[in-house]
């Protein structure tokens, strides 16, 4: 939102919600309807193509979107440093308005112009006339207008609401309140509209002329660099007719200059261009591939998880992982995804993040759930993490921590598997039980002298379940295999461990495998608290659910703008934590395998460097 919003801010269509679309209907009902039952020669193929052409920008600016993240990871020829934060991200969100918008013209004009509907595929003449009147009035009209908008007035109230955004992504350069976007349409109409009246529109020239926009648009906010040197210095005249990413990139950090549109050129002639600007297109194109001190490794979850990570949808990536109905719709992207990271075949960045001087990245292993309970697919998937803890070593990384399910002890031994193999790795692998270990023991409420203790034991169950019979609670289970199991582990009798004849106790601590049947036996008001990666499946709307272990972040984190699977906001596993409390630490020994750290020294130094617990009023939406 501007500063001072003028009229005409808001979309007209705003109170409509997620069904903004429905407007479209008629006109796409009644195009295709056309198509579908009129004789082959009155048949509107121009109009028809309206819509596929609004879903092609859709998925044109989400290929600029992905892309675009993952160069801004990855961190060669990044052009800003500074992150992008939640209110960016919702900001941003309905980046699809401009295209309803233009869409819904383009209805308008085919139905009710002359010229404008029954187009032939090609004609010369058009797209010459567009190319001409572009470089010339659009250009020139774009570059005045754009400096009235930043004039005191005009900024405070439209302009300044895109110029919110710092660290640019491809669909910042839609982000305006309505009333710009009226006029930019008039101006961009201005080729299309004389090719209407003079009839010699086609569909190359105007789908082409649209895409052409979108793309200058989507290139110019992406905040990495990708025209190369040599391309201006064969061909000179070029700076004056195409701009660059890094060129537009000083627009939104320095405001009061290069106002051009897609050419530099009149900046040149009026005295606005940057000085900067060759200096920075080069600085950019020679930033190499960043190096983090710390990685933590995690893993696709399930097909759909591909549109929650922050390469994926922004707006899904903003909140905790949750199924969504139409997803389902999209199962052709879905399958072709699953496919590419099968081909694919090797780790790759998600995000990255700072914390105050440390770099952090995270990395993804292209597995899903699933193929970690297969036994012919342990293999494949070891050789993955290894290799990716191989990778890291190379890089001079500090410390990779292991998410999910990448630590299973039938799989790697919590990651002991990797260091038995590779004694002479200076990269520290930190498997974090410790931290998650601290954190559900903190998350039990005060007052509670007895825990059921419910799902599959791990090497955070028997930690916690020692360290309550040390405390003194009761630690009861329903299984005698369990109690001998637990038993054994401690290498000595321990009175406080008992079986559990009913269901009565109301703090259950929780792993993999607590079914549906097992949770309607809890009396009401019970709090699950889960010690595992993932989260119980909730059946039960009269009792609390804790979130898997996880902390809330310290507020100087930069570029949090995307959940950790299903958590909260600024939460993050304790998993990860930990790997982050490592290096800050400075700790030099391993924290994999069947060994563990100091609880209470790993909980402390967490609290110290600003983590804390995660709020109940965070785990409202949870």
């Amino acid at each position: 939102m501007a500063s001072r919003p003028g009229i005409l801010t808001d979309w007209p269509w705003k109170p409509l919600g997620s069904f903004k679309y429905v407007i479209l209907a008629p006109w796409v009902i009644h195009s295709s309807y056309s198509v579908l039952t009129k004789d082959k020669n009155e048949r509107d193929i121009s109009t028809f193509l309206i819509f596929p052409l609004m879903l092609w920008r859709m998925l044109h600016n989400q290929i600029w979107i992905t892309l675009s993240r993952y160069r801004t990871a990855k961190g060669n020829a990044r052009i800003v440093d500074k992150g992008i934060e939640f209110d960016q991200v919702d900001r941003e969100r309905d980046w699809d308005d401009q295209i309803l918008f233009n869409g819904f013209l383009y209805y308008l004009a085919s139905y009710t112009l002359a010229g404008a509907s029954h187009l032939p595929i090609w004609r010369t003449d058009g797209v010459i006339m567009t190319i001409l009147l572009h470089a010339g009035p659009v250009e020139f009209l774009y570059y005045w207008l754009h400096r009235a908008l930043h004039h005191h007035f005009l900024y405070s109230r439209y302009h300044s609401h895109h110029h919110s955004s710092i660290a640019t992504e491809p669909i910042t350069s839609v982000i305006h309140p309505f009333a710009e976007h009226i006029s930019y349409f008039l101006l961009f109409a201005i080729p299309m509209l004389t090719q209407v009246l003079s009839n010699t529109a086609s569909v190359v020239s105007m789908a082409g002329y649209v895409t052409f926009i979108d793309f200058m648009n989507n290139m110019g906010h992406c905040n990495f660099e990708l025209l190369p040197k040599w391309l201006f210095n064969i061909f000179p005249p070029l700076k004056y007719l195409m701009y660059t990413p890094s060129f537009h990139s000083l627009h939104h950090t320095q405001f009061r200059t290069n106002y051009s549109l897609f050419m530099p050129f009149y900046d040149y002639i009026y005295g606005t261009m940057d000085k900067d600007s060759d200096q920075l297109h080069e600085s950019a194109l020679k930033r190499e591939e960043e190096t983090p001190d710390v990685v933590h490794l995690t893993h696709l979850t399930t097909p759909e998880s591909i549109y929650h990570l922050r390469l994926g949808f922004a707006h899904l990536a903003s909140k905790p992982y949750m199924s969504k109905w139409y997803l389902r719709l999209m199962w052709p992207v879905t399958a072709w995804s699953m496919m590419l990271t099968w081909v694919y075949g090797r780790t790759f960045i998600v995000e990255r993040n700072r914390f105050d001087k440390l770099k952090l990245q995270i990395w993804a292993i292209p597995k899903y759930s699933v193929q970690y309970y297969l036994e012919w697919q342990k293999g494949p998937i070891n050789r993955m993490i290894e290799d990716a803890i191989l990778d890291a070593d190379r890089k001079g990384i500090k410390v990779l921590s292991l998410g999910l399910m990448n630590q299973g002890e039938e799989l790697n031994m919590y990651g002991g598997l990797y260091v038995s193999k590779n004694p002479n790795l200076k990269v520290k692998v930190v498997d974090g039980s410790s931290l998650a270990v601290a954190v559900v023991l903190n998350s039990i409420p005060k007052g509670t002298t007895q825990v059921l203790l419910k799902g599959k034991l791990t090497k955070v169950a028997y930690a916690i379940a020692f360290t309550l019979c040390k405390q003194g609670f009761q630690v009861a289970t329903m299984h005698e295999d369990d109690l001998v199991k637990l038993k054994k582990s401690f290498n000595r009798s321990e009175s406080n461990l008992i079986i559990a004849k009913s269901y009565t106790q109301t703090t259950w601590l929780v792993g993999d495998g607590l079914t549906e049947e097992e949770q309607l036996k809890a009396p009401k008001g019970t709090l699950f608290i889960p010690y595992s990666q993932f989260p119980p499946k909730k059946y039960r709307k009269d009792c609390s659910y804790h979130c898997t272990p996880a902390m809330l972040t310290p507020s100087f984190i930069e570029n949090v703008h995307s959940c950790e699977d299903w958590l909260p906001r600024r939460v993050m596993s304790a998993w990860r934590i930990a790997g982050i409390v490592h290096s800050l630490e400075g700790w030099i020994e391993h924290e994999c395998g069947y060994t563990m750290q100091n609880i209470d020294k790993v909980w402390h130094s967490a609290l110290q460097h600003g983590f804390q617990p995660v709020p109940v009023k965070e785990l409202a939406h949870y």
